[in-house]
Formats: C-alpha cells, sequence, structure tokens
C-alpha cells in the first residue's frame, strides 16, 4: 500500500510517500481502508522527532485520525463488519492508505458526514468533549474560555459548548478567525494582545469570570486564565504552542478554589481510547446527524500534498482543519 513516511526528522519535505507492506488486524482489531485522514499538530511533532510515538504505531507514518470503510476483521470482533463506514482515533499510520486498529476504537460514521467530512471529526470534537465536558464538567449555562478559536479543536469547542447550552468565549490572535467563528454561533470574542486577555474576559463576564478554560496554547497563557478564572473554576490544558513552562499565582489558585487538569488523548492506554471513541458515537455522533455539530474545513488536499498541508498548519494559516484524501 502508498503511505506517507518520515525519512528523517525534519521539514515538511521528509516526508514522502512509498510503498509499505499492508497491515494485518490480530484479535480484536480490523482493517480499514482509509479515505480522507487529517492533519494535527501532533504531525507535526511526530515529523520533527519530537514525539514519542504508541508502541503500537508505526513511528515513520503520521497521522491519528481517519474515516474509512471496514476492509477486513481480525477473530474476535463483532461488533463491525466489511464494508461498514467507520471514523476514529489511531495511534498513528493515518498518511496511508490501510491501517489496523482494536474494532472499539472506531465509531459508525452518521450518513450525514462524508469521508472527506468524518476524518476532520475524531480529534477535534473527542478532545474538546473529553477535556470540556468529560473531565471540566462543563454544564447548560456555564461560561468556557476556549482558546486558538479558530484552530480544529476551538472550532469543535465553540459548537459543543452551544450545544450543551454552555456560553463560549473564544480568543485568538487573529480578528479574521473570530469573525469566522461568529459563523459556528459564537457571539463573544477576544482578539489576544501580546498574550493579555484577563482583563476582557472579565469584562465580557461582569468581572464574575469563567468557569471551565479550554487551555490550547500553554505557557504565560495560564496565569492569564487564572486571572479570569470564576470561583470553583476548572482550566484544562490541551495545547502548549507557547510553551511547556508556566508561572502562576498559588494564592489566586487557593482563593479560586480552583482545579487544573492536563489531558493528552495519544498516550492513553486502550481502555481509556474506547472510552473516548464511545462517547464520540453516544454524545456526537447524533449531534452531527441532527446538524447541530459540523466539521469545519479549511481545505482537502491529496495525500501526496501532505508536505504542503504541514507548512499551512506550521504557519497557523488554517481555520478549522486540513484533510488529505486518500484516492486510489
Amino acid at each position: 500500500m502508498r503511505a506517507v513516511v518520515i525519512s528523517k526528522p525534519g521539514d515538511p519535505d521528509v516526508l514522502q510517500i512509498r510503498d509499505v507492506p499492508t497491515p494485518v488486524p490480530a484479535r480484536g482489531e480490523v482493517r480499514v481502508r482509509i479515505r480522507a485522514t487529517a492533519v494535527n499538530r501532533a504531525d507535526l511533532l511526530q515529523r520533527l522527532g519530537r514525539y514519542k510515538v504508541p508502541d503500537d504505531a508505526p513511528a515513520d507514518i503520521p497521522g491519528i485520525e481517519v474515516a474509512e470503510e471496514v476492509d477486513a476483521i481480525g477473530e474476535g470482533v463483532g461488533e463491525l463488519a466489511v464494508g461498514d463506514r467507520v471514523f476514529g482515533l489511531v495511534g498513528g499510520g493515518g498518511y496511508a492508505e490501510a491501517v489496523v486498529a482494536h474494532a472499539r476504537t472506531f465509531a459508525h460514521l452518521p450518513p450525514s458526514l462524508s469521508f472527506v467530512e468524518g476524518a476532520a471529526v475524531p480529534e477535534a470534537f473527542i478532545t474538546a468533549w473529553d477535556a470540556m465536558v468529560t473531565q471540566a464538567s462543563l454544564a447548560a449555562g456555564e461560561t468556557v474560555l476556549v482558546h486558538a478559536g479558530g484552530s480544529g479543536v476551538g472550532t469543535a469547542a465553540i459548537q459543543i459548548a452551544l450545544a450543551i447550552g454552555a456560553r463560549p468565549i473564544g480568543t485568538s490572535r487573529s480578528p479574521e478567525k473570530l469573525a469566522r467563528a461568529c459563523e459556528l454561533g459564537l457571539d463573544r470574542s477576544v482578539v489576544v494582545h501580546d498574550g493579555a486577555f484577563a482583563d476582557d474576559v472579565r469584562a465580557q463576564t461582569e468581572s464574575r469570570g469563567v468557569d471551565v478554560v479550554l487551555e490550547l496554547v500553554g505557557g504565560a497563557y495560564l496565569a492569564e486564565d487564572l486571572a479570569c478564572l470564576a470561583p470553583q473554576g476548572r482550566i484544562v490544558v490541551v495545547g502548549l504552542l507557547q510553551g511547556a513552562r508556566a508561572e502562576i499565582d498559588l494564592g489566586a489558585l487557593m482563593q479560586r478554589r480552583a482545579r487544573v487538569y492536563g489531558t493528552m488523548l495519544r498516550t492513553r492506554p486502550l481502555e481509556e481510547k474506547i472510552m473516548a471513541t464511545r462517547a464520540l458515537e453516544r454524545h456526537l455522533v447524533p449531534l452531527f446527524a441532527r446538524g447541530k455539530l459540523r466539521p469545519v474545513i479549511d481545505r482537502v488536499l491529496p495525500l501526496a500534498e501532505a508536505p504542503l498541508a504541514h507548512r499551512v498548519v506550521e504557519r497557523g494559516e488554517n481555520f478549522g482543519k486540513i484533510v488529505l484524501e486518500v484516492t486510489r
């Protein structure tokens, strides 16, 4: 089969199309013929040699979310059949014509979504739901601050918050991206200047602050998060675009009785990945089927254009996801 292979750590040009062996499903696994995959920052870090890949995933083939058809079934699999349309997260290997993974890490793709649309869903929407709802217990009537509101996870989080009756406030350094986020229903936003946003957020919440922060940037943002957090608020750290080090006021953390969570999907054990996928199928797929949620796709490129896709994501030019379509 064809796959995009990382020939060596480096810039996007190290991504090369090569022929590699077609994987064979083991017990409990299925092989899927990939129709589309999406680009994530984890892929960029893997390409640079700065991301530890799970032991059961290929270290030289990036790609963690796919939409596809079941092609072969391993022993003991009863919930899927050959030909089923599915989508989900994999440990790696998504930039290819096929991949194998545990059957329960895939969910049925609703008829309302194409393969291209489905590929833009798993990482962004599972991450946003898991961080905001499963971990931080975001509820109807609460306010959530969504950083990087034009990113894949950001656009997913805005929609999920609205769907469950919460009130999102989006941030971005780009006024243009926030303007586009208004099309998703976002009516409150803050343009970040020199890393500062807390005063503007408190002004938009009548000085109360926000109940939950979806932290996709990291670094110095964490101190600002705490400064605009409501009593008993929760901060969930998902991304580290601005660095892995932060200095915060522990007195303010104690005074607000706040909680800070850290989360990462890719390195979780299999049973937790299955639980995350089951949440996708139970809670989010019905919302996609009813048109309450929709994937946000910046552009669709052929698999061979993976280097270009990586450059666009590195420069932060995309609004929503970049999808790589796999054709034969």
